[in-house]
């Protein structure tokens, strides 16, 4: 289809044909690859065509002609990157959240994992682990005296888990991932979903003069100064005889108590017991408000006066619950796993025997192999490549 391949790792301009008629398709740059230094570890041809739809479709269709030729499925091309031994899970799950990244810092944090960042430390607490299994090992097939236990395996075991603990301590993906939950609550017609509407930017929440109006709650995805934020609306927090809007008084409470940031809109007093509470004084241009408490920010939804100052309270206030410039993340998966090896090996470092010492090393060791994809993630792979679009 396009002649003669060049030599590995060097780009040459060819003619793309189709088969079965020899009609030009496009003249594209062609590269090759050859196994093992690959993406996927694999032989490899690569096209670089002209970016029209209908040169990649032509050229598409043509390669479906060819006997044995098929579209990747989706993440197939990671995927086989994986299972070939050039990256493992935790390279591709940054890899997956790199082409889903949205923001500045999405991206960073995404980078820093599909580059191989948590996986070099992990092959360090490998190395550290399997040190310290080896010598729990050779201490039951060598040691005459079982009762002693060398306190230098033990003072071993115990930093181990420590870091291991320190990184489960750190900022979580999950936050910088899906956005930090930012609620806006308050009783009814404090001013809820004209703010939430001035801050999108469009109008998300229905705003009227009537108490109630907003019975559930409406989320709004954004980003302030690269932060990505879930900004959620909410029902007014009142006593109420109306059914549905009791609900969305109900669901209000629990996501107060979900809430990374509360924005309050209500009399300051009344504010909630959060960690992380705004009080803002809401419509602030109005002369019947008066002086805006100490304590509180005055925000007009309509003169836009205070917004500047609450959105970089609001922004502060988010980042420090996301991890630093260019540190490396832990998920949900990760963390559950680190967690495991830490449980473990803390076991040990307070074991007396060293029987025990050794079989939770071991299952330290098979913590680390699932947090890595070396065993028993089959589920994981299914659902991670499920996210790549077609092909990568």
């Amino acid at each position: 289809m396009g002649g003669s391949l060049p030599e590995p790792r060097t780009a040459a301009v060819r003619e793309l044909r189709d088969p079965r008629s020899n009609e030009l398709l496009d003249e594209a740059l062609v590269l090759r690859f050859d196994s093992p230094a690959s993406s996927t570890g694999e032989d490899i041809v690569e096209f670089q065509c002209h970016g029209g739809r209908a040169v990649v479709d032509a050229v598409l269709s043509a390669l479906g002609t060819i006997d044995g030729l098929r579209q990747a499925e989706p993440g197939e091309f990671t995927r086989r990157a994986f299972e070939n031994g050039r990256i493992d899970l935790t390279e591709a799950e940054g890899l997956a959240d790199l082409i889903e990244a949205e923001t500045e810092s999405q991206r960073r944090a995404a980078l820093a994992s599909a580059e191989g960042g948590l996986r070099k430390q992990i092959e360090l607490w490998q190395e550290q682990l399997l040190s310290l299994s080896a010598r729990a090992e050779r201490s039951i097939d060598y040691d005459e005296d079982d009762e002693a236990i060398d306190p230098s395996l033990l003072t071993g075991c115990s930093a181990l888990a420590d870091d291991l603990r320190s990184w489960l301590e750190r900022p979580r993906a999950e936050p910088l991932k899906d956005g930090v939950r930012v609620v806006v609550a308050g009783p009814p017609n404090s001013g809820k979903s004209s703010l939430i509407n001035v801050i999108a930017g469009q109008d998300r929440a229905i705003v009227t003069a009537i108490p109630g109006t907003t019975r559930d709650h409406i989320e709004v995805p954004l980003s302030i100064a690269g932060v990505p934020l879930l900004l959620t609306d909410t029902a007014g927090l009142r006593e109420t005889l109306d059914t549905v809007e009791a609900i969305g008084v109900a669901r209000t409470a629990q996501l107060i108590e979900a809430a990374d940031i509360l924005v309050w809109l209500g009399d300051p007093p009344k504010a909630p017991n959060h960690p992380r509470l705004i009080r803002v004084h809401s419509k602030s241009d109005l002369p019947e408000r008066g002086q805006v408490p100490k304590g509180s920010v005055g925000v007009s939804a309509v003169t836009g006066d205070g917004l500047k100052h609450l959105l970089d309270l609001v922004a502060q206030r988010a980042r420090s619950l996301l991890p630093g410039e260019d540190a490396i993340a832990l998920n949900r998966r990760q963390a559950g796993h680190i967690a495991e090896a830490a449980d473990a090996i803390g076991v040990a470092a307070a074991a007396g025997d060293i029987v025990i010492i050794a079989e939770n090393l071991r299952q330290a060791r098979s913590a680390f192999d699932r947090l890595t994809g070396r065993a028993g993630v089959e589920e994981v792979l299914d659902a991670l490549f499920s996210r790549f679009c077609l092909g990568k």
